[in-house]
């Protein structure tokens, strides 16, 4: 796969998968929670990640399976970022 139609396929679930434990990456980087640099390696380190059919259904799956919780599943790779910008902020 290109490079180009990679990222742009990582950013998608990337972005899929924090709407999915009820976060808005778009509100978070205005806000300026969350900054074009974390963006970035966030995407990337999706990109590494080997389980993206496992991700994809999880993400189909997700009304039913765990989103409600909050939390991305174990084998995200943005897991601990994505709970750390679930973490309430003064």
């Amino acid at each position: 796969m290109p490079l180009q139609l990679s990222l742009k396929q990582h950013a998608e679930l990337f972005d899929r998968m924090a709407c999915a434990v009820g976060l808005d990456l778009e509100e978070e980087a205005v806000s300026g929670a969350f900054q074009f640099d974390e963006i970035a390696e966030a995407v990337l380190r999706c990109r590494r990640c080997g389980n993206v059919k496992a991700c994809k259904k999880w993400l189909t799956d997700a009304p039913d399976a765990g989103a409600g919780q909050g939390l991305a599943p174990d084998f995200c790779r943005n897991r601990d970022l994505l709970a750390y910008l679930q973490e309430p902020r003064d």
